[in-house]
C-alpha cells in the first residue's frame, strides 16, 4: 500500500503492473537521455563564442535530428503496444466476479460457485478511508475476469498494486482481467468523482491462497 513520504509506485502485486512498472522505467531513462542532450547542446550554443558554418546548415544532422525521434518513438510504441494488449487479454479466466459501484458502496458477486454476494462499505478503524466490512476475496495465482457496473451514477473501481482501473457505468458493462501473485491485502479507491461522499467508498481486496479461498467460499454461500 501507498505510505507517507512515497514518490515511488506501490509495490508490484500482478504481472500486469511488473511490465508497467518496467515500461515506466524504460521510458524514463530514455526521457533523462534526451533532457540530458538537449540541456547539452543549448549550453554549448549559449557559451560557444563562435559558432561553426557547418552547425547552420547540415544536412547530416538534420537527417540524424529527424531519423532519430522517429527511432525512439518506435522504441516506445513496441513496449506500450504489448502491454495494452496484456491488459486486454481475455483468455480463458478461472473464475469471472461482477463488481457493482453504488452510491457510496461497493458491492460483489460470485457466480462461478454457488452465486452469492454481498455489500462492501467503509468502517471507521486506524486505517482511514480504506477498511471495508466486508473485503472482496480473490485466489493466489489464478486469472480472474471481473464484470464491473453501476446502478446509478460513474464510478472507477482501481487497485494501484494491482494496475487495474475501470470504469463502472450505468447500463454498460466492463471487463478487466488480472492476476495477482502476492497474499496480501490491496487498498485502492474509487477513481472517478461520483458525489459528496466519493472520498468514503473505499476497495479493499484479500488475496488468499486456492485452499483458504474455497474455505471462504463453502463459509459464505
Amino acid at each position: 500500500m501507498s505510505i507517507w513520504g512515497n514518490v515511488s509506485f506501490q509495490n508490484s502485486a500482478s504481472f500486469t503492473m511488473e511490465q508497467m512498472t518496467f515500461f515506466y522505467d524504460f521510458s524514463f531513462l530514455i526521457i533523462l537521455l534526451i533532457l540530458v542532450f538537449v540541456v547539452y547542446m543549448m549550453v554549448y550554443l549559449v557559451f560557444e563564442s563562435l559558432i561553426k558554418c557547418y552547425d547552420l546548415d547540415n544536412q547530416t544532422m538534420e537527417s540524424f535530428w529527424t531519423v532519430l525521434p522517429l527511432v525512439i518513438l518506435i522504441f516506445l510504441a513496441f513496449p506500450s503496444i504489448r502491454i495494452l494488449y496484456l491488459m486486454d487479454e481475455m483468455k480463458n479466466p478461472i473464475m469471472t466476479c461482477k463488481v457493482l459501484g453504488h452510491q457510496w458502496f461497493w458491492s460483489y458477486e460470485y457466480s462461478d460457485f454457488s452465486s452469492f454476494e454481498f455489500d462492501s462499505y467503509m468502517v471507521y478503524s486506524l486505517m482511514r478511508l480504506l477498511e471495508v466490512d466486508n473485503c472482496f476475496v480473490i485466489p493466489l495465482g489464478l486469472k480472474v475476469r471481473l464484470l464491473v457496473s453501476s446502478v446509478d451514477v460513474l464510478h472507477s473501481w482501481t487497485v494501484p498494486a494491482f494496475g487495474v482501473k475501470v470504469d463502472s457505468v450505468p447500463g454498460r458493462l466492463n471487463q478487466l482481467n488480472f492476476t495477482v501473485n502476492r497474499l496480501g491485502v490491496y487498498f485502492g479507491q474509487c477513481s472517478e468523482i461520483c458525489g459528496v461522499n466519493h472520498s468514503f467508498m473505499p476497495i479493499m481486496v484479500e488475496v488468499v491462497l486456492n485452499q483458504g479461498f474455497s474455505v471462504w467460499v463453502e463459509n459464505s454461500s
